[in-house]
């Protein structure tokens, strides 16, 4: 099922089809559109679901090639062996396009990179390099292997690599307490003590993946390259970064055309151990221009000061000085301008938004993205790590009955503990002596015998009482409130539906104190 996205072009038409995994498939295929002189202004690929042999393409059209869409939908259903789904041209919006609804559908679009991995632009550091190459394809590879619930192979970094991350290291390192934010600060001497952050090495992804699951639940995956926007946010949604594991070229220890190790360590991972920032994270997967602006390149205010906490930022010695500096402007983080606002991918970016905290930033995108018009919405399992998809009636209903019999209780034991030792001691000491005196006349010798006896008696009495008394009191209070509108608004058109869970809201809170 799918749903054309949304644009904000007048009448774009959207199609998908799909076409057998074969050499040249695609080259055919999309020589039907220049042979008609017809523009595409997106197209992105994945396995297709229904058979494991072919892939799926979804692409836009320029609304000025009308006139031959036809021709080419007749021609797409009769040279290619996959299927066609038309998907607007004023048709009904009834179906969305695939995505993840388990953590394990991750494994299917962590390989399709955009670009880069093992394969390098003409214009990157390390093309002319073979030795970096064959370490790129090395990386590549193990990304491509890994699964999900699979440990995350080590990695051996070679002398090279490691001087490469400790010049990054020690240069970004002396910065971030004047320019860093202070979640960021509070967790990065964490990292150095349980997971090997130093100059000369270069952490696992295992290690921190464990530390991050402890901390906030998220946790990191290899990948060998970019991967779309929508894959990549897809994957916060489940709390699982992408994250490479190769480094930039040793020729330019401060600059990298892509996200590398040092980007994902030293940029992001920080701050996904801090519970507000990872929270924001999860949710913002909904809207790629505004991560771009908070997760990336975000500034926030801390008291008078104004502090980095975009993982671009935290990975750029550059870009780090240059932010805080009267060079770029600062804006207001208001999420619907935001959203609009262009960004260069090569440079500095000449704009950035400041946002009062991470808790006003994240309620600001929680009101801009329900804004955003959809047929239905999602909630996250963090139990079966899955995504619920509720768009009918019946799932709210149940929903609403889990959240109805859910209860919060609290207990507050006081033990108070007396003891009283009385210690009784009595010492009785009797001494007997007894002398004996002979005397001889005949010699006058006197010979006196004097025996001593004593005896003593110690009694010792210890009485010990001890009283303890528990006081436990318990609170059990229903799980209400917000939860009940915020589900029934997603089914405006349904009164019935939405005046039955306002009683029970009603009812909840008149009856619980």
């Amino acid at each position: 099922m799918y749903l054309e996205e949304e644009s904000n072009q007048s009448e774009v038409f959207s199609c998908i089809f799909s076409v057998k995994e074969e050499v040249g498939a695609l080259a055919k295929t999309l020589r039907l559109f220049e042979e008609k002189g017809i523009n595409l202004t997106h197209i992105e690929s994945r396995p297709s679901r229904s058979n494991k042999e072919e892939y799926e393409f979804f692409i836009n059209v320029d609304s000025s090639c009308s006139p031959t869409l036809d021709l080419i939908i007749d021609g797409l259903k009769s040279q290619i062996s996959g299927q066609v789904h038309e998907l607007s041209r004023n048709k009904q919006k009834d179906t969305v396009p695939w995505f993840p609804n388990d953590i394990q559908d991750l494994d299917r679009f962590a390989n399709q990179i955009l670009s880069y991995g093992s394969e390098l632009d003409s214009d990157h550091p390390g093309f002319t390099d073979p030795v970096y190459r064959s370490r790129r394809k090395e990386f590549a590879d193990i990304a491509y292997n890994y699964r999900h619930g699979q440990v995350i192979p080590k990695v051996e970094y070679t002398a090279e690599e490691k001087t490469t991350w400790g010049t990054v290291f020690m240069e970004l390192k002396t910065l971030y307490p004047t320019h860093a934010c202070r979640e960021h600060n509070r967790v990065f001497p964490l990292l150095e003590k349980y997971c090997g952050y130093r100059q000369d090495n270069i952490p696992q992804l295992e290690e921190i993946s464990r530390f991050l699951q402890s901390c906030t639940g998220f946790r990191l995956r290899p990948v060998a390259g970019l991967l779309s926007s929508r894959d990549f946010l897809a994957g916060l949604a489940f709390r699982v970064f992408h994250s490479t594991q190769y480094i930039r070229h040793a020729s330019k220890p401060m600059y990298t055309p892509e996200p590398d190790i040092c980007h994902e360590l030293l940029g992001h991972v920080p701050l996904f151990a801090d519970p507000s920032f990872a929270q924001f994270s999860q949710f913002i997967e909904k809207l790629a221009t505004v991560y771009w602006f908070t997760v990336e390149f975000g500034l926030c205010k801390q008291g008078t000061e104004i502090k980095a906490y975009g993982a671009g930022l935290l990975s750029s010695f550059g870009e780090l000085q240059y932010c805080l500096t009267d060079k770029p402007q600062l804006r207001p983080f208001e999420p619907a301008k935001t959203s609009l606002q262009k960004y260069p991918i090569t440079e500095f970016q000449p704009v950035y938004f400041v946002a009062e905290s991470f808790e006003d930033a994240k309620e600001r995108v929680r009101k801009f993205a329900a804004t955003i018009p959809r047929p239905f919405t999602v909630r996250y399992n963090a139990y079966t790590q899955s995504i619920e998809v509720l768009d009918n009636t019946q799932q709210l209903r149940n929903l609403a009955e889990n959240i109805n019999s859910t209860e919060h209780t609290h207990t507050h034991t006081h033990k108070h503990t007396h003891t009283h030792t009385h210690t009784h001691t009595h010492t009785h000491t009797h001494t007997h002596t007894h002398t004996h005196t002979h005397t001889h006349t005949r010699t006058t010798r006197t010979r006196t015998h004097t025996h001593t006896h004593t005896h003593t008696h110690t009694h010792t009495h210890t009485h010990t009482h001890t009283h303890t008394h528990t006081h436990t009191h318990t609170h059990h209070k229903r799980s209400t409130g917000l939860s009940f509108l915020i589900y029934c608004s997603l089914f405006r058109n349904n009164q019935l539906v939405i005046l039955h869970f306002i009683k029970q809201y009603v009812k909840c809170n008149t009856t619980v104190s």
